[in-house]
């Protein structure tokens, strides 16, 4: 795809996404760490979400060493309302672990006097960061232009044909710093990050479809097909096979049933042996008349 084209394209979301979302500014007063660590609970998660989980993640610990010392699975109980609790939780856990290996304190903020360059190779290095952290951190705390983008920003510019399957799996999106200038860089970025945030939750939305489709018409058949018809077939034919298959023994059962409920009748054998009775005894009282000797 060309450049001037992915630019063009750049700039159309940007302006369809104010339709649909508020912008999002991070907060002066965070430092540089605290940013870091909010990144690690904002991928792939709406900002709410993450500033929720953050929050409780702070006050229900008692510091930073805590927390670099809890488990993954108590933190995760904690940050339960993420998209991805335990992959948030394994991100902050290893982030402090690092940082207290190599300062033995929670303070990040020299690196603020500090080039950009050598400290986005620092940042890099850092266990637990990701690509989305790194990006997040330069562009809220240290001033610098770079558009965060994690899966679900990535996953909605390939299926929007703005990125390849190379890049997708490089985790790039090329050419977004050229078509989108530092002074709109935030904005921009909130807008981007809340519409992958939504594609991660329900990528069917009928809201993030109607969106998809306003950027680019064509987008049609490229969006996310549902595979629940498929599996709903499957399941009937499977039901229809087992009411065929318990008909048979249905109506043997019926007709026992019926057979129960039907009067019984009386054997043949029993039959003949009360004839034989009335018989013998209308017999014996014939031959007692006839012996009787007249008066």
């Amino acid at each position: 795809m060309g450049s001037i084209n992915r630019s063009t394209q750049y700039v159309k979301i940007f302006k369809v996404l104010k339709k649909s979302y508020e912008p999002v500014s991070p907060p002066e007063d965070r430092t540089v760490l605290e940013h870091m660590l909010f990144a690690c609970c904002l991928e792939n998660a709406h900002y709410d979400a993450a500033e929720e989980a953050f929050a409780a993640v702070v006050h229900t610990f008692f510091d930073l060493n805590e927390i670099r010392v809890s488990t993954t699975t108590e933190l995760s109980e904690v940050m339960s309302n993420l998209p991805d609790p335990s992959a948030a939780a394994h991100r902050l856990k290893r982030v402090l672990q690092n940082v207290f290996e190599e300062f033995y304190a929670f303070d990040l903020e020299a690196f603020l006097k500090k080039n950009l360059g050598p400290t986005v190779k620092w940042l890099k290095k850092v266990d637990g960061t990701t690509d989305f952290t790194v990006s997040y951190v330069v562009q809220a705390a240290l001033g610098g232009h770079s558009i965060a983008v994690d899966s679900g920003v990535l996953n909605a510019l390939k299926t929007l044909g703005i990125i390849s399957k190379k890049e997708f799996s490089a985790g790039i999106a090329a050419g977004l710093e050229r078509a989108i200038t530092k002074s709109k860089g935030i904005e921009f970025g909130s807008l981007l990050h809340q519409l992958g945030a939504d594609f991660t939750a329900n990528p069917y939305s009928p809201a993030v479809r109607k969106i998809l489709l306003e950027i680019d018409p064509t987008v049609k058949d490229r969006l996310p097909k549902r595979r629940v018809a498929k599996k709903k077939k499957v399941a009937s034919e499977k039901s229809s096979a087992k009411k065929t298959a318990k008909a048979p023994a249905s109506g043997k059962k019926k007709k026992a049933t019926d057979a129960k409920k039907a009067p019984k009748k009386k054997t043949t054998s029993a039959t003949a042996k009360k004839t034989a009775s009335k018989t013998t005894k209308k017999k014996s009282t014939s031959e007692g008349l006839s012996k009787r000797k007249p008066r």
